[in-house]
């Protein structure tokens, strides 16, 4: 486990904010398509120090062993950058009392939050079909933007993000916005697109939605292993709250997908 300081905080629009942080270890750290670490945030005069063995094996009962009324809140994060020992990642506000969001929307330079990982345990190498397409909500967007930056110009691809409103978008070239203030939801504008396996799919955002466009996929005859799908988040759902039978049910499946 270590620490990150905050050297910067730059509003995205209205609901994004990027936050850059220094830290031990960064420097070292090699970078790979789509990482994610987990960020921990103290809770009122607490900190975000978890002590122990910093390994894999041993992170996270090195976590469950903090009291709870002390033990930081921890959440899942893609990294936007990582790049001479500064990392950046980016933090939707979803305009509630949830930790990230509420920490993110007050941070400072200097502020000190934790972390664990990324770990390249977990790195999956992008597709190599002539066409990829992505699809996922301002939460995924992060990642989205990332490994368009790694794919070949030659390679064809279809982007897909739902946003709140126009204000929402950013500058990523070629995505197709899709912007729930006008009605518009990602699983109605995704399946009504033409699209034509064969092709490797990248999904991630809402839970439900992701598994719907998973199954809209297969269905039109793209092969599970060229799926890669992440349900980031749940509906009235945190990350501290147990999973569901639908959760169960996708970590099951990528699991099987992994070992085919």
């Amino acid at each position: 486990m270590s620490l990150l300081t905050v050297t910067s905080v730059v509003p995205l629009t209205p609901r994004m904010t990027r936050v850059t942080f220094s830290g031990p270890g960064l420097d070292a750290l090699e970078t790979w398509p789509d990482q994610q670490l987990k960020l921990l945030f103290p809770r009122p005069g607490g900190s975000a120090h978890v002590s122990g063995a910093p390994d894999v094996g041993t992170w996270y009962q090195a976590y469950l062993a903090v009291p709870e009324p002390e033990r930081p809140w921890m959440r899942s994060f893609t990294v936007r950058s990582l790049s001479d020992g500064v990392l950046t990642v980016d933090f939707v506000l979803h305009g509630d009392t949830g930790p990230a969001s509420d920490w993110a929307a007050r941070a400072q330079i200097g502020d000190v939050i934790g972390r664990f990982g990324p770990s390249r345990d977990y790195a999956r190498p992008l597709g190599t079909a002539d066409l990829v397409v992505f699809a996922g909500d301002e939460t995924a967007l992060p990642a989205i933007a990332s490994l368009l930056e790694l794919l070949p110009e030659a390679q064809q691809r279809l982007v897909f993000v739902e946003v709140a409103d126009p204000l929402e978008e950013q500058d990523v070239p070629g995505v197709r916005w899709v912007h729930r203030s006008a009605g518009e939801d990602l699983v109605s504008v995704v399946t009504a697109a033409a699209i034509a396996p064969p092709a490797w799919v990248w999904l991630a955002g809402e839970a439900s939605t992701v598994r719907a466009l998973r199954r809209h996929f297969v269905g039109l005859g793209v092969s599970k292993k060229d799926i890669e799908f992440a349900g980031y988040w749940r509906r009235t759902l945190t990350q501290d709250d147990a999973p569901t039978s639908d959760d169960l049910a996708e970590a099951q499946e990528r699991i099987a997908t992994l070992n085919e």
